[in-house]
């Protein structure tokens, strides 16, 4: 690939270190890695830091991601965040955006298949949301090392399920156990019968293909978007 864009990761755990590993076979070069060290409050993003960066990609903790992205934004940084857990102050990272006339994909899943998964769930509880015979769970594993649970995942499938009209319960669990590197399950139950949809992640390398892909869409768009309008267009 010709077009060589340069590359900036906040972080650089399990994820950071995948995404830097595929960078190249998407177009980016990783031209800069942040650490925690010595990012206290975001104090090592700056203008002249990331001075030549097309884009930053951001797998951090709920504590730092706010930080990162708003400095990313003053400083003119296209950027991309994988982090969960600090969607409450997302209209705080949107001013900050916006204020900056920059452009940020937000997701708890960088996974094609599990966008797609989203959608099968909304779907068949909008067919569902009137069968008051049927009630739902939605239900996930991932390794012991994440923070939150339920993820960031499951929260955004049981919301995709309320905008689709579903009103009813839906039973939300979560486990931790081992190094899983993720399960999502929907489920609905009656009597007569029952309905179950899962999405089983193999390994990491979706999530963080998912990531570039979105970093390389991301360049030269201005505000706030998410992994769908990446995956199925806008207006999604």
């Amino acid at each position: 690939m010709a077009d060589i864009k340069k590359l900036a990761l906040i972080g650089h755990g399990k994820m950071g270190r995948l995404v830097q590993q595929l960078a190249p076979q998407h177009g980016f070069e990783v031209a800069f890695v942040l650490t925690s060290t010595g990012n206290s409050h975001a104090r090592a993003i700056t203008e002249e830091v990331f001075a030549g960066i097309d884009v930053a990609i951001e797998f951090t903790t709920p504590e730092a991601a706010v930080d990162n992205l708003k400095a990313l934004a003053a400083a003119g940084v296209q950027a991309i965040t994988g982090t969960t857990g600090w969607l409450d102050r997302l209209p705080d990272v949107s001013e900050a955006v916006a204020k900056a006339g920059t452009g940020l994909v937000w997701s708890p899943n960088f996974s094609v298949g599990v966008a797609v998964f989203r959608k099968l769930a909304a779907e068949a509880a909008g067919f569902l949301k009137e069968q008051n015979e049927y009630g739902a769970w939605a239900w996930e594993i991932h390794h012991d090392a994440k923070k939150d649970a339920p993820s960031g995942t499951l929260l955004q499938l049981v919301q995709a399920m309320r905008q689709q009209g579903y009103e009813r319960q839906i039973d939300t669990s979560a486990s931790r156990a081992g190094r899983h590197p993720g399960t999502h399950e929907i489920g609905f139950d009656s009597a007569a019968d029952t309905i179950t949809l899962r999405h089983v992640a193999r390994n990491r390398e979706g999530f963080a293909s998912g990531a570039l892909r979105a970093a390389r869409w991301i360049l030269g768009r201005k505000g706030v978007h998410t992994f769908d309008e990446v995956v199925f267009g806008s207006g999604t």
